[in-house]
């Protein structure tokens, strides 16, 4: 199970966009891979589809960065932080049912 999570802000660890921040479009978890918004930016050099569906060019757009190159960003410090669980108890409709909230390690708020 991926700790993190699609639309959770991260900050890259490693690589060449090390240092940047950025909200997880995208989690591929049997590739152990996740899409970052604005972060590993790649050209692609595209041909003119037929009957001009599709205009030729060079697009430029995201790729995927290994999971363990990024870390969930702490609501509180704004720093990079590793991600614990903590189960809780919730009574809905008279049934009670135990949820487990993730939380960041570095400051305990809730993720």
């Amino acid at each position: 199970m991926a700790k993190i999570k699609k639309d959770d802000l991260v900050q890259v660890l490693t690589g060449k966009d090390k240092g940047k921040q950025g909200k997880v479009l995208q989690v591929l978890p049997a590739k152990e891979r996740v899409l970052v918004e604005g972060v590993n930016r790649m050209k692609r050099h595209l041909r003119a589809g037929q009957f001009g569906s599709t205009e030729g060019g060079i697009v430029e757009s995201e790729a995927t960065i290994h999971i363990s190159n990024v870390a969930v960003v702490d609501p509180e410090s704004g720093k990079p932080t590793r991600v614990g669980y903590r189960q809780e108890t919730v009574e809905r409709d008279g049934v009670s049912k135990t949820v487990r909230i993730r939380v960041a390690k570095a400051s305990g708020k809730d993720l």
